[in-house]
Formats: structure tokens, C-alpha cells, sequence
């Protein structure tokens, strides 16, 4: 529960800059740390949420920072590119 209560407080703070992608329906953030109650799955196994255009900004902005995307990047439409790490030659 208290993850739940973290991303709930943290909501409140802007999505990180280097944030890119969109979406995919996976439903992982969905599931964390328990399943959502208006997570609703359909017979393709893609999720929605039914109560997309009113749902809280912790729904809204997940992931809002790598450390939270980390939890659900194997299957997260958004990711996070490592940027100002140099590649030398």
C-alpha cells in the first residue's frame, strides 16, 4: 500500500523531460501494487481503463520518472533514452 501512497503524492510533481512514447494498453501500471478496480480487460487481452477521462494524475502521469518506469519497461509503450552519456569511438 505504501507504493500506492507514494505515487499518489508524487503525482503532483511534473513528468520528467526526457519522457517519450505513448500508451501501448499493456496494464502493468495498472496493476501496481495491486490490480485497479476499473482496469477492464478485453478478449484480445489489450486493457483500457474504464474511467479513462477522469482518472487521478497518478494514472495520468505514470510513468513520470525512470525510476518508476523501470517497474514496467518491459512491456511500457513510454521509455526513458539515457541522454548526456557520451559513447566514445
Amino acid at each position: 500500500m505504501i507504493p500506492k501512497i507514494k505515487r499518489t503524492i508524487t503525482s503532483l510533481l511534473p513528468v520528467d523531460d526526457s519522457r517519450e512514447g505513448e500508451c501501448n494498453g499493456c496494464g502493468d501500471c495498472c496493476k501496481l501494487p495491486f490490480r485497479c478496480a476499473f482496469l477492464k480487460e478485453s478478449a484480445k487481452g489489450r486493457y483500457t481503463c474504464s474511467i479513462y477521462k477522469v482518472r487521478p494524475p497518478n494514472c495520468r502521469k505514470f510513468p513520470r520518472s525512470r525510476k518508476q518506469w523501470e517497474t514496467v519497461k518491459e512491456n511500457c509503450g513510454y521509455s526513458f533514452p539515457d541522454v548526456g552519456i557520451r559513447v566514445e569511438n
